[in-house]
Protein backbone atom coordinates (compact mmCIF):
# COMPACT_ATOMS: atom_id res chain seq x y z
CA UNK A 1 0.00 0.00 0.00
CA UNK A 2 1.19 3.13 -1.09
CA UNK A 3 -0.08 6.42 1.21
CA UNK A 4 0.39 9.86 0.41
CA UNK A 5 -0.08 12.28 3.65
CA UNK A 6 -0.68 16.10 2.24
CA UNK A 7 0.37 18.42 5.30
CA UNK A 8 1.92 17.21 8.45
CA UNK A 9 0.54 19.31 11.54
CA UNK A 10 -1.76 17.72 14.10
CA UNK A 11 -3.43 15.11 11.90
CA UNK A 12 -1.11 14.50 9.63
CA UNK A 13 2.30 14.01 12.03
CA UNK A 14 -0.47 11.78 13.99
CA UNK A 15 -1.61 9.45 11.09
CA UNK A 16 1.59 9.01 9.90
CA UNK A 17 3.28 7.48 13.16
CA UNK A 18 -0.07 5.53 13.42
CA UNK A 19 -0.15 3.84 10.48
CA UNK A 20 4.02 3.24 10.97
CA UNK A 21 2.94 2.15 14.23
CA UNK A 22 0.34 -0.37 13.25
CA UNK A 23 1.47 -1.17 9.72
CA UNK A 24 4.96 -0.78 9.61
CA UNK A 25 5.99 -2.19 5.83
CA UNK A 26 3.14 0.61 4.45
CA UNK A 27 5.07 2.62 2.19
CA UNK A 28 4.16 6.53 3.48
CA UNK A 29 5.23 9.87 2.28
CA UNK A 30 4.16 13.62 3.31
CA UNK A 31 4.53 16.31 2.00
CA UNK A 32 5.23 19.61 4.00
CA UNK A 33 5.21 22.82 2.69
CA UNK A 34 6.78 24.36 5.66
CA UNK A 35 10.01 23.82 7.17
CA UNK A 36 8.30 22.28 10.12
CA UNK A 37 6.02 20.00 11.85
CA UNK A 38 3.29 19.65 14.37
CA UNK A 39 3.48 23.21 15.74
CA UNK A 40 0.56 23.75 18.81
CA UNK A 41 -0.29 27.05 17.48
CA UNK A 42 -2.45 27.09 21.25
CA UNK A 43 1.26 28.02 22.76
CA UNK A 44 1.47 31.25 20.95
CA UNK A 45 -0.38 33.12 23.91
CA UNK A 46 1.71 31.43 26.40
CA UNK A 47 4.88 32.17 24.64
CA UNK A 48 4.08 36.02 24.36
CA UNK A 49 3.56 36.33 28.22
CA UNK A 50 6.70 34.81 28.98
CA UNK A 51 5.07 31.47 30.39
CA UNK A 52 6.86 29.49 27.71
CA UNK A 53 10.20 29.92 27.06
CA UNK A 54 11.00 28.56 23.58
CA UNK A 55 8.43 28.56 21.08
CA UNK A 56 10.30 25.52 19.35
CA UNK A 57 9.06 23.63 22.43
CA UNK A 58 5.67 23.73 20.94
CA UNK A 59 6.87 21.17 18.21
CA UNK A 60 6.05 17.46 19.65
CA UNK A 61 7.03 15.74 16.54
CA UNK A 62 10.02 16.43 13.68
CA UNK A 63 11.01 15.48 10.23
CA UNK A 64 14.06 13.51 11.21
CA UNK A 65 11.46 11.14 13.97
CA UNK A 66 9.17 10.40 11.39
CA UNK A 67 12.25 9.21 9.13
CA UNK A 68 13.43 7.51 11.27
CA UNK A 69 10.00 5.77 11.42
CA UNK A 70 10.69 4.71 8.19
CA UNK A 71 8.86 7.44 6.17
CA UNK A 72 9.83 9.73 3.13
CA UNK A 73 9.51 12.95 4.51
CA UNK A 74 9.35 16.21 2.28
CA UNK A 75 9.91 18.98 4.06
CA UNK A 76 9.37 22.11 2.17
CA UNK A 77 7.64 20.49 -0.58
CA UNK A 78 4.01 22.05 -2.25
CA UNK A 79 1.34 19.58 -3.70
CA UNK A 80 0.46 22.19 -6.72
CA UNK A 81 -2.12 19.80 -7.81
CA UNK A 82 -4.18 16.70 -7.42
CA UNK A 83 -5.53 14.13 -10.22
CA UNK A 84 -7.90 12.19 -8.17
CA UNK A 85 -8.96 10.24 -11.06
CA UNK A 86 -5.06 9.12 -11.88
CA UNK A 87 -4.46 8.98 -8.28
CA UNK A 88 -1.53 11.72 -9.11
CA UNK A 89 -0.19 14.87 -7.27
CA UNK A 90 1.97 17.00 -9.06
CA UNK A 91 4.51 18.38 -6.52
CA UNK A 92 7.14 21.41 -6.56
CA UNK A 93 10.54 21.20 -4.57
CA UNK A 94 10.67 25.08 -2.76
CA UNK A 95 14.52 25.10 -2.07
CA UNK A 96 15.42 23.37 -5.78
CA UNK A 97 12.15 24.70 -7.66
CA UNK A 98 11.39 21.13 -9.09
CA UNK A 99 8.08 19.78 -10.09
CA UNK A 100 7.36 16.80 -10.21
CA UNK A 101 4.53 13.85 -10.24
CA UNK A 102 4.15 11.15 -7.45
CA UNK A 103 1.08 8.15 -7.59
CA UNK A 104 -0.84 7.00 -4.87
CA UNK A 105 -3.12 4.11 -3.15
CA UNK A 106 -4.65 6.06 -0.54
CA UNK A 107 -4.34 9.36 -0.03
CA UNK A 108 -4.45 11.65 3.24
CA UNK A 109 -5.50 15.14 3.03
CA UNK A 110 -4.32 16.86 6.46
CA UNK A 111 -3.49 20.25 5.09
CA UNK A 112 -5.26 21.73 8.04
CA UNK A 113 -6.12 25.49 7.80
CA UNK A 114 -5.56 29.12 7.48
CA UNK A 115 -5.95 32.41 9.11
CA UNK A 116 -9.23 33.99 7.60
CA UNK A 117 -7.78 37.64 6.57
CA UNK A 118 -10.79 40.16 5.84
CA UNK A 119 -10.29 41.69 2.70
CA UNK A 120 -9.52 45.29 4.14
CA UNK A 121 -8.09 48.35 2.97
CA UNK A 122 -4.10 48.41 4.68
CA UNK A 123 -4.60 44.73 5.88
CA UNK A 124 -1.66 43.97 4.19
CA UNK A 125 0.43 46.62 6.20
CA UNK A 126 3.14 45.65 7.67
CA UNK A 127 2.05 46.32 11.20
CA UNK A 128 -1.49 43.88 10.75
CA UNK A 129 -0.26 40.74 11.65
CA UNK A 130 -2.14 37.46 11.86
CA UNK A 131 -1.77 34.78 14.29
CA UNK A 132 -1.23 30.80 13.57
CA UNK A 133 1.69 29.61 12.62
CA UNK A 134 5.10 29.44 14.10
CA UNK A 135 6.49 32.32 11.68
CA UNK A 136 3.65 34.45 12.51
CA UNK A 137 4.25 33.66 15.85
CA UNK A 138 7.55 35.03 15.79
CA UNK A 139 6.46 38.32 14.18
CA UNK A 140 3.85 38.81 16.40
CA UNK A 141 6.84 38.27 19.75
CA UNK A 142 9.00 40.35 17.67
CA UNK A 143 6.75 43.51 16.93
CA UNK A 144 4.95 43.37 20.44
CA UNK A 145 8.49 44.11 21.93
CA UNK A 146 8.29 47.53 20.38
CA UNK A 147 4.44 48.06 20.56
CA UNK A 148 3.09 49.79 23.63
CA UNK A 149 -0.81 49.86 21.87
CA UNK A 150 -1.83 46.58 20.94
CA UNK A 151 -5.23 46.18 18.93
CA UNK A 152 -7.05 42.95 18.95
CA UNK A 153 -9.13 42.37 15.82
CA UNK A 154 -12.07 39.09 16.56
CA UNK A 155 -13.04 37.80 20.13
CA UNK A 156 -12.62 34.16 19.15
CA UNK A 157 -10.62 31.59 21.06
CA UNK A 158 -7.54 33.40 19.50
CA UNK A 159 -8.36 36.94 20.20
CA UNK A 160 -9.07 36.63 23.83
CA UNK A 161 -6.01 34.46 24.63
CA UNK A 162 -3.62 37.36 23.18
CA UNK A 163 -5.68 40.02 24.81
CA UNK A 164 -4.41 38.30 28.28
CA UNK A 165 -1.12 37.55 27.15
CA UNK A 166 -1.14 41.00 26.09
CA UNK A 167 -2.45 42.54 29.24
CA UNK A 168 -0.39 40.14 31.04
CA UNK A 169 3.18 42.15 29.56
CA UNK A 170 2.21 45.63 30.32
CA UNK A 171 0.26 46.49 26.69
CA UNK A 172 -2.58 48.64 26.37
CA UNK A 173 -4.72 46.31 24.66
CA UNK A 174 -7.99 47.29 22.33
CA UNK A 175 -10.49 44.21 21.68
CA UNK A 176 -12.70 44.77 18.48
CA UNK A 177 -15.71 42.23 18.00
CA UNK A 178 -18.00 42.44 15.34
CA UNK A 179 -21.16 41.47 17.06
CA UNK A 180 -22.87 41.73 20.89
CA UNK A 181 -20.46 38.91 22.57
CA UNK A 182 -17.56 36.93 22.71
CA UNK A 183 -17.23 33.39 22.03
CA UNK A 184 -19.76 33.32 20.24
CA UNK A 185 -18.93 29.78 18.80
CA UNK A 186 -18.66 28.46 22.46
CA UNK A 187 -20.93 30.30 25.02
CA UNK A 188 -24.63 32.37 25.45
CA UNK A 189 -24.65 35.68 26.15
CA UNK A 190 -24.42 35.52 30.23
CA UNK A 191 -21.52 33.38 30.10
CA UNK A 192 -20.26 36.33 27.50
CA UNK A 193 -20.91 39.30 29.80
CA UNK A 194 -18.45 37.15 32.51
CA UNK A 195 -15.41 36.91 30.54
CA UNK A 196 -15.95 40.71 28.88
CA UNK A 197 -16.62 41.92 32.38
CA UNK A 198 -13.25 40.02 33.31
CA UNK A 199 -11.02 41.55 30.34
CA UNK A 200 -12.12 44.84 31.52
CA UNK A 201 -11.19 44.37 34.56
CA UNK A 202 -7.74 43.65 33.93
CA UNK A 203 -7.27 46.69 32.01
CA UNK A 204 -8.52 45.12 28.22
CA UNK A 205 -10.87 48.06 27.01
CA UNK A 206 -13.08 45.74 25.23
CA UNK A 207 -15.32 47.15 21.75
CA UNK A 208 -18.57 45.17 20.71
CA UNK A 209 -20.82 45.59 17.79
CA UNK A 210 -17.61 47.34 16.14
CA UNK A 211 -17.10 46.32 12.65
CA UNK A 212 -13.91 46.98 11.33
CA UNK A 213 -13.76 48.71 7.68
CA UNK A 214 -9.91 49.94 7.00
CA UNK A 215 -6.77 50.16 8.58
CA UNK A 216 -4.66 53.16 7.20
CA UNK A 217 -0.66 53.30 8.07
CA UNK A 218 1.29 56.40 7.48
CA UNK A 219 4.93 55.63 7.53
CA UNK A 220 6.95 53.11 9.64
CA UNK A 221 6.95 54.99 12.35
CA UNK A 222 3.10 56.17 12.53
CA UNK A 223 0.71 53.61 14.41
CA UNK A 224 -2.20 52.13 12.60
CA UNK A 225 -5.16 54.07 12.65
CA UNK A 226 -8.15 51.59 13.09
CA UNK A 227 -11.05 52.49 10.58
CA UNK A 228 -14.62 51.22 11.87
CA UNK A 229 -18.32 52.02 12.06
CA UNK A 230 -18.23 53.28 16.11
CA UNK A 231 -14.99 55.37 15.12
CA UNK A 232 -11.57 55.54 14.80
CA UNK A 233 -9.13 54.22 16.79
CA UNK A 234 -5.12 53.87 17.35
CA UNK A 235 -2.81 51.44 17.83
CA UNK A 236 0.99 50.83 17.44
CA UNK A 237 0.39 46.99 16.29
CA UNK A 238 -2.76 44.67 15.06
CA UNK A 239 -3.49 41.55 15.67
CA UNK A 240 -6.04 40.09 13.21
CA UNK A 241 -8.16 37.06 14.53
CA UNK A 242 -11.37 36.34 12.64
CA UNK A 243 -11.08 32.89 12.29
CA UNK A 244 -9.94 30.03 10.02
CA UNK A 245 -10.54 28.75 6.75
CA UNK A 246 -9.90 25.02 5.89
CA UNK A 247 -7.19 24.53 2.87
CA UNK A 248 -9.34 22.36 0.47
CA UNK A 249 -8.32 24.05 -3.07
CA UNK A 250 -6.34 20.95 -4.10
CA UNK A 251 -9.30 19.04 -3.98
CA UNK A 252 -12.15 20.83 -5.49
CA UNK A 253 -14.49 19.98 -7.79
CA UNK A 254 -13.06 15.73 -7.08
CA UNK A 255 -14.53 15.15 -3.99
CA UNK A 256 -17.90 16.99 -2.37
CA UNK A 257 -16.81 19.95 -0.40
CA UNK A 258 -19.62 21.73 2.02
CA UNK A 259 -20.59 26.12 1.26
CA UNK A 260 -17.63 27.05 4.17
CA UNK A 261 -14.89 25.03 1.90
CA UNK A 262 -14.50 21.78 4.37
CA UNK A 263 -14.37 18.58 2.72
CA UNK A 264 -17.46 16.21 3.57
CA UNK A 265 -16.36 12.49 5.39
CA UNK A 266 -18.25 10.25 6.02
CA UNK A 267 -18.34 7.76 9.30
CA UNK A 268 -14.82 6.28 8.21
CA UNK A 269 -13.53 9.63 7.85
CA UNK A 270 -13.28 8.78 3.77
CA UNK A 271 -14.18 11.95 1.45
CA UNK A 272 -16.95 10.73 -1.73
CA UNK A 273 -13.80 9.42 -3.33
CA UNK A 274 -13.22 6.11 -1.26
CA UNK A 275 -9.40 6.40 -1.58
CA UNK A 276 -9.14 9.49 -0.44
CA UNK A 277 -9.48 10.28 3.52
CA UNK A 278 -9.39 13.80 5.30
CA UNK A 279 -8.58 14.85 8.56
CA UNK A 280 -8.56 17.61 11.13
CA UNK A 281 -9.03 21.48 10.07
CA UNK A 282 -9.34 20.49 6.18
CA UNK A 283 -12.30 18.80 6.98
CA UNK A 284 -16.16 18.94 8.44
CA UNK A 285 -16.34 16.97 11.55
CA UNK A 286 -19.67 15.09 12.82
CA UNK A 287 -20.91 17.79 15.14
CA UNK A 288 -23.18 15.19 17.51
CA UNK A 289 -25.28 17.81 19.29
CA UNK A 290 -26.38 18.53 16.08
CA UNK A 291 -25.95 15.76 13.93
CA UNK A 292 -24.49 17.99 11.39
CA UNK A 293 -21.47 18.23 9.61
CA UNK A 294 -19.43 20.69 10.68
CA UNK A 295 -16.14 22.95 10.37
CA UNK A 296 -14.69 23.00 14.41
CA UNK A 297 -10.64 23.82 14.30
CA UNK A 298 -9.39 22.18 17.30
CA UNK A 299 -6.30 20.29 17.68
CA UNK A 300 -7.98 17.44 19.69
CA UNK A 301 -10.08 16.74 16.61
CA UNK A 302 -7.59 16.38 14.37
CA UNK A 303 -5.61 13.67 16.49
CA UNK A 304 -8.44 11.70 16.92
CA UNK A 305 -9.53 11.95 13.35
CA UNK A 306 -5.61 10.79 12.17
CA UNK A 307 -5.69 7.81 14.67
CA UNK A 308 -8.52 6.44 13.16
CA UNK A 309 -7.75 7.17 9.36
CA UNK A 310 -4.59 4.92 10.27
CA UNK A 311 -6.77 2.17 11.58
CA UNK A 312 -9.62 2.77 8.05
CA UNK A 313 -7.07 2.78 5.47
CA UNK A 314 -7.00 -0.99 4.97
CA UNK A 315 -10.71 -1.44 5.35
CA UNK A 316 -13.42 -0.26 7.36
CA UNK A 317 -12.71 -0.89 11.31
CA UNK A 318 -13.01 1.98 13.34
CA UNK A 319 -16.11 4.20 12.87
CA UNK A 320 -15.18 8.22 13.69
CA UNK A 321 -17.69 8.67 17.04
CA UNK A 322 -18.17 12.90 15.93
CA UNK A 323 -17.06 15.50 18.01
CA UNK A 324 -18.60 17.69 20.86
CA UNK A 325 -16.59 20.64 20.07
CA UNK A 326 -15.18 20.37 23.63
CA UNK A 327 -12.70 22.89 25.18
CA UNK A 328 -11.41 24.98 27.80
CA UNK A 329 -9.71 28.65 28.22
CA UNK A 330 -7.23 29.69 31.39
CA UNK A 331 -8.27 33.41 31.00
CA UNK A 332 -6.33 35.13 34.33
CA UNK A 333 -7.35 33.92 37.51
CA UNK A 334 -10.94 31.88 36.10
CA UNK A 335 -11.41 28.85 34.28
CA UNK A 336 -14.51 28.58 31.20
CA UNK A 337 -14.93 25.13 29.87
CA UNK A 338 -17.54 24.38 27.08
CA UNK A 339 -18.69 21.48 25.41
CA UNK A 340 -21.34 21.06 22.67
CA UNK A 341 -24.02 23.65 21.10
CA UNK A 342 -24.99 26.97 22.83
CA UNK A 343 -28.35 27.63 23.51
CA UNK A 344 -28.48 30.12 20.34
CA UNK A 345 -26.92 27.91 18.44
CA UNK A 346 -29.26 25.14 19.11
CA UNK A 347 -32.50 27.24 18.94
CA UNK A 348 -30.39 28.62 14.85
CA UNK A 349 -30.52 25.09 14.44
CA UNK A 350 -34.07 24.46 14.58
CA UNK A 351 -34.13 22.45 18.14
CA UNK A 352 -36.46 23.16 20.58
CA UNK A 353 -33.92 23.79 23.40
CA UNK A 354 -33.68 25.50 26.73
CA UNK A 355 -30.73 26.26 29.12
CA UNK A 356 -30.66 25.75 32.62
CA UNK A 357 -27.94 28.09 34.92
CA UNK A 358 -26.54 26.88 38.36
CA UNK A 359 -24.83 29.59 39.82
CA UNK A 360 -23.42 28.30 43.71
CA UNK A 361 -20.47 27.38 45.88
CA UNK A 362 -18.71 24.61 43.94
CA UNK A 363 -18.16 23.14 48.07
CA UNK A 364 -19.41 23.56 51.57
CA UNK A 365 -19.78 27.09 53.12
CA UNK A 366 -18.46 25.55 56.25
CA UNK A 367 -14.93 24.85 54.28
CA UNK A 368 -12.26 27.67 54.98
CA UNK A 369 -12.72 28.90 51.28
CA UNK A 370 -14.68 28.00 48.14
CA UNK A 371 -15.76 30.40 45.43
CA UNK A 372 -18.49 30.58 42.89
CA UNK A 373 -19.11 28.79 39.79
CA UNK A 374 -21.61 29.45 36.90
CA UNK A 375 -22.88 26.30 34.69
CA UNK A 376 -25.35 26.42 31.94
CA UNK A 377 -26.45 23.29 30.44
CA UNK A 378 -28.66 23.50 27.47
CA UNK A 379 -30.88 20.18 26.60
CA UNK A 380 -33.93 19.36 24.16
CA UNK A 381 -37.28 20.33 25.65
CA UNK A 382 -38.59 17.39 23.37
CA UNK A 383 -36.92 14.61 24.47
CA UNK A 384 -34.37 15.94 26.79
CA UNK A 385 -31.22 14.93 25.25
CA UNK A 386 -28.06 17.04 26.69
CA UNK A 387 -27.05 19.04 24.05
CA UNK A 388 -24.07 21.49 25.65
CA UNK A 389 -22.61 23.04 28.64
CA UNK A 390 -20.81 25.86 29.63
CA UNK A 391 -18.51 26.32 32.89
CA UNK A 392 -16.85 29.39 34.38
CA UNK A 393 -15.39 30.47 37.63
CA UNK A 394 -12.08 30.45 39.85
CA UNK A 395 -12.71 26.41 40.50
CA UNK A 396 -10.78 23.92 37.90
CA UNK A 397 -14.46 22.42 36.46
CA UNK A 398 -13.07 21.21 33.11
CA UNK A 399 -13.15 17.78 33.75
CA UNK A 400 -16.77 18.17 34.58
CA UNK A 401 -17.21 19.38 31.01
CA UNK A 402 -15.21 16.28 30.23
CA UNK A 403 -17.88 14.61 32.07
CA UNK A 404 -20.80 16.21 30.27
CA UNK A 405 -19.16 15.33 26.83
CA UNK A 406 -18.77 11.83 27.04
CA UNK A 407 -23.09 12.58 28.15
CA UNK A 408 -23.38 14.00 24.47
CA UNK A 409 -21.91 11.63 23.05
CA UNK A 410 -23.39 8.56 24.66
CA UNK A 411 -27.17 10.47 24.07
CA UNK A 412 -27.70 11.12 27.95
CA UNK A 413 -30.17 12.98 28.91
CA UNK A 414 -30.84 15.62 32.01
CA UNK A 415 -33.06 12.72 34.19
CA UNK A 416 -29.36 10.68 33.57
CA UNK A 417 -27.18 13.68 34.68
CA UNK A 418 -29.52 14.18 37.28
CA UNK A 419 -29.23 10.66 38.90
CA UNK A 420 -25.26 9.92 37.79
CA UNK A 421 -23.16 8.40 40.48
CA UNK A 422 -20.49 11.18 41.92
CA UNK A 423 -18.23 11.83 44.50
CA UNK A 424 -18.73 13.70 47.99
CA UNK A 425 -15.97 15.38 49.36
CA UNK A 426 -16.02 18.30 51.09
CA UNK A 427 -12.61 19.58 48.87
CA UNK A 428 -14.21 19.20 46.05
CA UNK A 429 -17.47 19.80 45.83
CA UNK A 430 -21.39 18.95 47.84
CA UNK A 431 -23.28 16.26 49.03
CA UNK A 432 -25.15 16.23 45.89
CA UNK A 433 -22.68 17.39 43.17
CA UNK A 434 -22.91 20.76 40.84
CA UNK A 435 -23.46 18.82 37.76
CA UNK A 436 -26.49 16.60 39.53
CA UNK A 437 -27.60 20.01 40.72
CA UNK A 438 -28.34 21.93 37.27
CA UNK A 439 -29.57 18.62 35.80
CA UNK A 440 -32.31 18.81 38.62
CA UNK A 441 -32.62 22.13 37.45
CA UNK A 442 -33.53 21.43 34.22
CA UNK A 443 -36.23 18.63 35.39
CA UNK A 444 -37.63 21.35 36.88
CA UNK A 445 -38.32 23.58 34.64
CA UNK A 446 -40.08 20.85 32.40
CA UNK A 447 -42.47 19.43 35.38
Amino acid sequence: MKVIVVGCTHAGATVITEIMKQHPDTDVTVYERNDNVSFLSCGIALYLQDTVDRLEDMFYETPEHLAELGVNVKIRHDVLKINAKQHQVTVQDLESKRIFTDTYDRLVMTTGSSASVPPLRGVDSSKVLVCKDYHQAQAIKKSAETSRQVTIVGAGYSGIELAEAYANTDHEVTLLQGDNQVLANYIDANMSKEIVALLRKHGVTVQLNTHVNAFHTEGPDNPVQIETSQGDFQSDLVVVCTGFIPNTDLLEGQVTIDRHGAIVTNQWLETSDPTIFAAGDACAAKFNPTDVPTFIPLATNAVQQGRIIAKNLFGHVQHYPGTQATTALRLFDQTLATTGVTLKKALASGADAASATYIGPYRPLFMPKTSEVMIELVYSKVDHRILGAQFYGEYDLTQSANAVSISIQNHNTIEDLAFTDMLFNPFYDQPVNYLNQVAQMAIDQEA
